[in-house]
Order: C-alpha cells, then sequence, then structure tokens
C-alpha cells in the first residue's frame, strides 16, 4: 500500500517558479480522507444550532469524528509509523467514542421511557 497512486508536479505556481512534487500513496489517500472527515464534522454541527437556535452536537457530529479519527490513526500508524500523529489523534477518537456511548445510552432512556 506505499505504492505510488499518482504524482503531481507543480513548476509554476502562479508568477512563482517552484519544484513541488506531491506524491499520493493509497495511505497517504486514507489519511487525506480521515482528515476532510474529521474536518467536515462541523458542518452538520452548524446546520443542527442553526436548525435549534442554540448549540447542538448531533450524533453525525461524532461518527464523522470516530471515522475521521480512525482513517488517520490508520495512516499515521501504518502508512507514517509516527507516535506524535499517533499520540494526537487517539484522544479525540477516545472522546468522540465516549460520546457517541452517551447520545446511544440517551437515546435507549428515552426509548424505555415512551414505552
Amino acid at each position: 500500500m506505499h505504492e505510488i497512486l499518482f504524482s503531481i508536479h507543480f513548476r509554476h505556481f502562479f508568477w512563482y517558479p517552484v519544484h513541488l512534487d506531491y506524491t499520493f500513496t493509497t495511505w497517504k489517500l486514507i489519511g487525506y480522507i480521515g482528515v476532510f472527515l474529521f474536518a467536515g464534522r462541523w458542518i452538520p454541527q452548524i446546520i443542527a444550532s442553526r436548525r435549534h437556535q442554540k448549540p447542538v452536537m448531533p450524533a453525525l457530529f461524532w461518527y464523522l469524528s470516530v471515522a475521521g479519527s480512525v482513517l488517520v490513526l490508520s495512516y499515521f500508524t501504518f502508512g507514517k509509523n509516527d507516535s506524535v500523529g499517533i499520540l494526537s489523534n487517539l484522544f479525540p477518537a477516545f472522546i468522540a467514542i465516549y460520546n457517541l456511548y452517551l447520545h446511544e445510552k440517551s437515546r435507549t432512556k428515552k426509548k424505555e421511557v415512551v414505552a
């Protein structure tokens, strides 16, 4: 999975001559998808907060947090083997998993009260 999928070469950036080469491996693609999921979790949060006219953290926020964290963790663990990246993404993953647990627990309590 460390083989190069594709490369992008920049020889000029607008008017400035540069020589930048970006290579994309499968692991790097997994890492980018994880970053986009983790950063994109704020979109459903903003939408939910606008609907409720107060700050709200919907379950989708936590699902995107977990998915993004797992992908970024896998990139840093298997693709890059970087302990700093692993440690910096472990804590948010545990927080997101815990918040999902609390969310599911509160949903089952609501179902029990209704039934």
